[in-house]
């Protein structure tokens, strides 16, 4: 704190520069002095995310997760705080960036027989059979583009990229595919997804569950058109449906919290951006398999009612047409559910 008052013999400038000083001292042993210091709830609470390497491959990891953790901090803060030049953060952000990014295909993997038994199993607990994960989209919002904005500007008005990721019962992420503009409807990312031409292979006899902006598939499974006519059947189907898919929910929840920026993504070109979001779906992965633990009082709920506010506006796309054998597999599972 400094007191200022008339008598004082120091000027502004000189005021200026003991605060300039002060600040200078308090960041210049930032790394050794504060984080290493920190109890295990604060490292949890600034970080969020799994254990780390070492020397420099430390630096860069916490420097890299500092900024992925931290929506409000800006390149300057950044790079205050660690006493380096924002050109060298951006190069630590970009090399981390695309090094995480790159490991994609050994840490986000469909899973195996065993494993689609498995998460069938724990699926089932729930009262709903042959789910071997659940699929949705969300939203990264991101600044103006500079070249066809109005393709990024989503329904709820703002620009954002895309991701749609499925996930399993524990909410690992098993497939995801990221980089369609904010104005393309769920059902079409699907589509265009290897996941919608491999579906069929990759589930076998199990299925996926989806909400309403997907069609229902024969391995792709959604709710039921409410209209105010629905059996007793199809509204209990509906509802175990949507408890079941929570986990999505609790998914993007625990990923938008670790890595806020997320919330409002500062990089620029749909590459970077892409790959970014990719990283941090990556280190989702690996701090769930090390079993590393969430904050306790996770503001979770916030995090879901912005993702249901993302599907919150009408569907002004083609009307989606469900497929015959979708339908039927929906109308036996509906009365499977209701004999049960």
């Amino acid at each position: 704190m400094f007191e200022c008052n008339d008598s004082s013999s120091s000027s502004d400038e000189e005021l200026f520069a003991v605060f300039v000083e002060r600040q200078k001292q308090k960041k210049e042993h930032f790394l050794e002095e504060t984080i290493f210091k920190y109890t295990d709830l604060q490292f949890l609470e600034n970080f969020r995310s799994g254990e780390f390497g070492k020397l420099s491959g430390y630096f860069y990891t916490v420097v890299f997760l500092w900024f992925a953790g931290h929506e409000a901090a800006s390149y300057r803060d950044v790079a205050d705080r660690f006493r380096i030049a924002i050109s060298t953060l951006r190069k630590i952000v970009q090399r981390m960036t695309y090094f995480l990014s790159n490991l994609a295909p050994e840490i986000i993997t469909w899973p195996t027989s065993d494993e689609r038994r498995r998460i069938r199993s724990q699926f089932s607990l729930n009262g709903f059979p042959g789910v071997v994960g659940v699929i949705d989209g969300s939203h990264v919002r991101i600044d103006k583009p500079s070249e066809d904005p109005d393709c990024y500007l989503n329904r709820n008005g703002f620009y954002s990229l895309q991701f749609q990721i499925v996930c399993d019962h524990r909410g690992k992420i098993r497939d995801v595919i990221i980089g369609f503009p904010g104005s393309v409807h769920d059902s079409r990312v699907f589509r265009a997804s290897p996941l919608s031409e491999n579906l069929i292979a990759k589930c076998g006899g199990n299925y996926i569950l989806g909400d309403s902006d997907y069609p229902c598939l024969k391995n792709l499974l959604t709710p039921y058109k409410d209209l105010g006519n629905l059996t007793r059947a199809q509204q209990r189907y509906n509802a175990k449906l949507s408890e079941t898919r929570s986990i999505i929910e609790h998914c993007f929840g625990i990923l938008k919290q670790k890595f806020t920026q997320l919330n409002h993504l500062k990089l620029r070109g749909d590459h970077d951006l892409a790959n970014f979001i990719r990283a941090c779906c990556v280190l989702h992965n690996l701090a769930l398999e090390d079993n590393f633990p969430t904050l306790e009082n996770i503001e979770l709920q916030q995090s879901r009612e912005s993702i249901r506010q993302e599907h919150s506006y009408d569907i002004q796309v083609e009307e989606l047409e469900d497929d015959r054998d979708g339908a039927e597999m929906r109308n036996h599972i509906a009365n499977l559910l209701f004999s049960g």
